[in-house]
C-alpha cells in the first residue's frame, strides 16, 4: 500500500503561481511512476503530468505533460524525501480545480487515471480572473 498526501493549494490572482506537494509513505517510492491530475466541477479528472520511477531506470528524470499546462508546470520529485512537486506559473482561471497527486505501476507515461493505483485526497487550487 502507498499512501499520498497533498498540500500547498490555494487562491491565487491569474498569472500567478503556486506550489503543491505529494508526500508518499509505504512502499518503495522510487519504484513508482507519479502523475498530477485535476478535476473541476462537473467534469472528468484530467491528466496533468507525470515523472517516471527513479529506481535506477536509464529515464531518470523523464517528464510529460498535457498540452493544456505544457511550459507553465513542472513536475518534479525527491527521493530522499519520498515527495513529488507539481510547479504551476502562469496560472490562469481555467486551472481551478481540485488537484490529485497519483502512483502508477503500468508503462510510463500514464496518463489515464484508470492507469494508477494509489491517489491522495486532494487539494484545491483556485485561481481569480
Amino acid at each position: 500500500q502507498v499512501q499520498l498526501v497533498e498540500s500547498g493549494g490555494g487562491l491565487v490572482q491569474a498569472g500567478g503561481s503556486l506550489g503543491l506537494s505529494c508526500a508518499a509513505s509505504g512502499r518503495s517510492f522510487s519504484s513508482l511512476h507519479m502523475g498530477w491530475f485535476r478535476q473541476a466541477p462537473g467534469k472528468e479528472r484530467e491528466f496533468v503530468a507525470a515523472i517516471v520511477r527513479s529506481d535506477g531506470t536509464t529515464y531518470y528524470g523523464t517528464t510529460y505533460y498535457a498540452d493544456s499546462v505544457k511550459g507553465r508546470f513542472t513536475i518534479s520529485r525527491d527521493g530522499a524525501k519520498n515527495t513529488v512537486y507539481l510547479q504551476m506559473n502562469s496560472l490562469k482561471p481555467e486551472d481551478t480545480a481540485v488537484y490529485y497527486c497519483a502512483a502508477s505501476n503500468v508503462p510510463f507515461p500514464a496518463t489515464n487515471a484508470a492507469e494508477y493505483d494509489y491517489w491522495g485526497q486532494g487539494t484545491q487550487v483556485s485561481v481569480s480572473a
